[in-house]
């Protein structure tokens, strides 16, 4: 009698890994330990047509080589460079990273930003340089309203923790969001009512047609005198030479930049050397490795059983 034909073993996954050169072993790694059943190549060793990407900031280069995956992951919460290739595969479905890690460091780096401007870092950091003993009052939590321009998940991770210290918190979006403490805004009509009442305003939105320049000249000016700016999203999202004009009147009293629209920030940039202007080095949330190698396989599995996954991109919307 025939011996049973032997059953064939299940395919291996394909996965095509792109990232920056330092880091792409410690990518590989923890990929190949998440999904032990998978090829990982790393870019520009393409040897399969992938079933999944998982990649950072891809060239043109890139998608002319590789044929339309499953799926696409960028490794970050920020899509825009990755929507902007001219070959991007249509129908790939894109998703992004939710949080994996960053949503703590972001709600870290904006509360100790809104506490600087609350305690009034610049006016010590001044005195200190000048010798000079100058007490001054820092005025109740309940007074210093945060506006939180985006209410996704780092911006809702940042409401978080500055609910926790008192602070009064007014939130924006495209459309209206119910989230604990804070006060919702949404729509552009919304906005100068929003702007006209923060002592801090967080920049935590994406960079889409909608939102690029969103901070110029009148906008920031609806800010109250002595408001803060920070910024931890996109560097375009602000006119620079209108937040400059608006420090060196007196109208704002500081920015925090973490972002920038040139990238680093040429060292000649007038934001280097502005006596009321923290720059960081776009450091306020990065992406760990651990966390968003665990999330990509988790969603990798489940697109392999037929299951919907959450961070799916809207190319219209640009987010």
């Amino acid at each position: 009698m025939p011996s049973p034909p032997e059953a064939k073993p299940p395919a291996r996954l394909r996965i095509l890994l792109r990232t920056a050169r330092p880091q792409s072993d410690e990518w590989r790694t923890a990929l190949a330990q998440a999904l032990p059943d998978a090829d990982i190549a790393v870019w520009p060793d393409v040897p399969f047509a992938p079933d999944y990407v998982v990649a950072w900031r891809p060239s043109t280069e890139f998608f002319n080589r590789v044929a339309s995956p499953k799926a696409i992951f960028n490794l970050g919460a920020g899509v825009e460079a990755l929507l902007r290739l001219p070959n991007l595969p249509p129908d790939v479905p894109v998703i992004r990273l939710e949080d994996a890690g960053m949503a703590q460091q972001m709600a870290q780096y904006v509360t100790l930003a809104v506490l600087a401007a609350h305690r009034q870092r610049n006016a010590y950091a001044a005195a200190q340089r000048e010798g000079r003993w100058a007490p001054l009052p820092p005025g109740p939590s309940a007074q210093f309203a945060v506006g939180l321009l985006g209410l996704g998940v780092l911006g809702r991770a940042c409401a978080d923790a500055l609910r926790r210290l008192g602070y009064p918190l007014l939130g924006w979006s495209r459309e209206p969001k119910q989230v604990p403490g804070v006060e919702s805004f949404a729509g552009m009509d919304a906005l100068p009512q929003l702007l006209s009442r923060s002592r801090v305003l967080v920049c935590l939105l994406p960079a889409t047609p909608h939102t690029i320049d969103l901070l110029d000249a009148t906008r920031l000016a609806l800010l109250p005198r002595g408001a803060h700016v920070v910024n931890v999203s996109r560097g375009d999202l602000v006119v620079d030479h209108a937040l400059i004009a608006l420090l060196d009147a007196g109208h704002l009293a500081g920015a925090t930049l973490d972002v920038f629209r040139t990238e680093p920030l040429p060292p000649a940039h007038p934001f280097w050397h502005h006596p009321r202007i923290a720059v960081t080095p776009h450091i306020s949330a990065t992406t760990q490795v651990a966390d968003a190698v665990a999330q990509v396989a988790a969603k990798i599995r489940l697109l392999e059983r037929g299951q919907a996954v959450t961070g799916a991109v809207d190319r219209a919307l640009g987010y």
